[in-house]
């Protein structure tokens, strides 16, 4: 078995990996696009089946860990997700598309919970997993999106290179984790185990409050995320003019490579201030990228994907390290897994929807009124941490005066 250091790291890496499946197709967008003029529409219906496929898996085996132990579940999304990428090599049409994100879909469902809690059992303490574990979503995704760029661009068989390269990847990584040793207790319900199977999600009652009060933070990053991987690259091509592949592909990656730099910066902020930072710096960030697009300038596009970026990093790295501590050590994989529902209906839906919209107000104004939408996320997301932080505050000074009491 590794030693806990080096079980930290596979676990960070799983988790990082897993990720990649979500933005390495973007860059590879426009090139389908062209090939079998597909439309805008159905861009993000290719997005957003893969999302839907991982709520599915999210409903059904997004907690199983906390049964069978994370390392079976990992490793068998990890092979799955392998076989995902070969169905890219593979597609001749939106068919072809659409089932290879099916089945990748499904794959990542069964594995953020997973690599979530094995990254919080393995690491060293609390604070660095928390760190970490909200890293690994941005980190992976900037990492999908920068490598499909550069390959797409410069590579032989751009269609296909980037995808043999990850599925190598992910059987490595389906191998490793079988040496990492298992942290976490399992759950003993007396239920048979396909019971555990049927759809379901929730948090224990404890964690409840904290959830709740997390859900528009959650809803507000993703949603920009979302955004990112189904319309980023129409908008950096057709608005900003960039046709260079491998431009588009660190444009994209520019934001969430800026989000694991804020998670980390968030870190060195006292505990106060860290969700206002992380509110404040996506709102600004937001607001910055409609005025690039209203003046057609890439370089204000990237400025505002970089505080945008640190924003969804900081924000959720504060959503993560919140309910890490609020969730039972043996629940940590359910909650995890609800947690990502909620993430990726936020991914997924609004893109939908903005996907409809460009055919009928265009990619612009679409992407102009998405933003306005996340912004009003973020004021709601605002509004409910001052209430919540003054409820505590009442709360604490009461107790303190009680304790005072003869």
């Amino acid at each position: 078995m590794f030693s806990r250091p080096v079980s930290f790291v596979v676990a960070g890496a799983a988790g990082a990996a897993t990720l990649t499946a979500a933005s390495a197709p973007s860059p590879l967008y426009p090139v389908y696009q062209r090939l079998w003029g597909l439309s805008a529409f159905t861009l993000t219906t290719v997005f957003a089946v893969y999302v839907f496929a991982l709520l599915v898996s999210l409903l059904t085996v997004g907690s199983l860990s906390d049964r069978v132990g994370r390392r079976p579940v990992a490793s068998t999304a990890l092979v799955l997700l392998a076989v995902g990428t070969f169905l890219f090599t593979v597609a001749d049409g939106p068919g072809g598309l659409v089932a290879a994100r099916i089945v990748q879909g499904l794959a990542v469902g069964a594995a953020t919970g997973t690599t979530t809690a094995l990254v919080m059992d393995s690491a060293p303490g609390p604070r660095t997993g928390s760190i970490v574990s909200s890293a690994v979503p941005t980190f992976g995704i900037a990492l999908g999106a920068a490598l499909a760029g550069a390959l797409v661009e410069f590579a032989p068989h751009p269609r296909e290179l980037v995808f043999w390269v990850l599925a190598v990847v992910y059987l490595l990584l389906a191998a490793l984790v079988w040496w990492v040793p298992e942290r976490a207790r399992t759950t003993t319900s007396p239920e048979p185990l396909w019971r555990s199977l049927l759809p379901s999600a929730g948090v224990p009652a404890t964690t409840r409050p904290v959830f709740f009060g997390l859900l528009p933070s959650i809803a507000a990053t993703w949603a920009l995320g979302g955004l990112y991987l189904s319309l980023g690259s129409s908008v950096i091509g057709s608005v900003l003019g960039v046709h260079d592949h491998f431009v588009v592909g660190l444009v994209l990656a520019v934001f969430f490579t800026a989000g694991t730099c804020g998670t980390a910066l968030s870190a060195l902020l006292p505990p106060r201030a860290r969700q206002g930072f992380g509110l404040g710096t996506l709102a600004l960030g937001v607001l910055t990228t409609i005025e690039a697009m209203s003046s057609s300038s890439l370089p204000l596009y990237v400025t505002g994907s970089v505080i945008a970026g640190l924003g969804f990093g900081a924000t959720f790295r504060f959503a993560v390290d919140a309910l890490g501590k609020a969730a039972p050590p043996a629940q940590r994989g359910q909650v995890f897994a609800t947690m990502y529902i909620v993430s990726y209906l936020a991914f997924s839906v609004p893109a939908l929807a903005a996907g409809l919209a460009v055919a009928r107000f265009g990619l612009e104004p679409t992407v102009v009124a998405y933003g306005v939408f996340d912004v009003a996320l973020v004021a709601v997301a605002g509004v409910t941490a001052f209430v919540r932080t003054r409820r505590t505050t009442t709360e604490e000074a009461a107790e303190r005066q009680a304790s005072n009491r003869p």
